[in-house]
């Protein structure tokens, strides 16, 4: 059976936050928490908040025995952006824009 779990407008960009998912993708939960723990990077904080709450869901919502849960997909879609100015010279002004994540983790138990 298949749960997931997602976490909306995540303060780092879609592309940074594939490099972590493509760590863990097709491990077990507890491997893949592993891997996060140790990833050097900002946004494997995120995924890990989101592969727990992913096993979390199927552990209580829907009975499954988390030794026995994997993770079947994640991906990051590109969430809002904030766009912000930065003053530049002779009076123009250059746009910033401050990406968002939207991260999506599903767990299963059947390979």
């Amino acid at each position: 059976m298949d749960v997931k779990a997602t976490a909306k407008t995540v303060r780092h960009t879609p592309r940074k936050v594939r490099l972590v998912l493509d760590t863990i993708r097709g491990k077990d939960v507890n491997e893949a928490l592993a891997i996060l723990k140790f990833t050097p990077n900002h946004a494997a904080a995120d995924v890990a908040k989101v592969v727990k709450s992913a096993a979390a869901n199927a552990v209580h919502n829907n009975g499954l025995q988390e030794e026995a849960l994997y993770v079947k997909a994640c991906y990051a879609d590109e969430g809002m952006t904030l766009k912000r100015w930065m003053p530049r010279a002779k009076g123009r002004a250059a746009q910033i824009l401050k990406r968002t994540s939207h991260i999506t983790v599903v767990v299963s138990d059947e390979r």
